[in-house]
């Protein structure tokens, strides 16, 4: 598993098919993981299809890695991803913030994604964290601007 992942476009919402693609597992995978993790809970809309937000492309990265890379079994990754969690929270809550478990582990995992990027483009972590979080912004922008057109 030496191939690089692709960079993960800026878009509010992945099919299952799209995010197969990004973190390079098939789709029924993607399926089963959902049942074993409870952190991965996408959007579920017209006829049970699947939604992907970028936070859980990034999580299902960070399951790959563990299950395919490192060689944990499913109850391994799904209690590190547990560990990761607590030490998340309470990094948290010695920094003086309060927020809730998602968005620490989404935190970490992005910046973890940033500098895996910079490392391969020569710029730092804060840069790309950066553009990152501009890009989101203005995806969602687009995607109310979207939503408004319609309704």
């Amino acid at each position: 598993m030496d191939t690089p992942l692709p960079v993960i476009p800026a878009k509010r919402y992945f099919t299952i098919g799209e995010v197969g693609d990004l973190c390079g597992v098939k789709p029924h995978v993607l399926r089963y993981w959902e049942q074993e993790f409870s952190q991965l809970r996408p959007m579920k809309r017209r006829g049970n299809r699947r939604y992907y937000q970028h936070h859980e492309v990034l999580m299902i990265r960070r399951i790959r890695e563990l299950l395919y890379d490192q060689g944990f079994t499913i109850s391994g990754a799904r209690n590190k991803l547990q560990e990761q969690q607590a030490l998340d929270r309470d990094r948290k809550r010695t920094e003086g913030t309060d927020t809730n478990d998602s968005s620490l582990t989404v935190d970490a995992l992005a910046a973890t994604m940033a500098s895996e990027t910079a490392a391969s483009t020569g710029y730092t972590s804060r840069e790309v964290m950066s553009w990152q979080a501009v890009r989101n912004e203005l995806s969602e922008i687009r995607h109310l601007l979207d939503y408004s057109e319609f309704h």
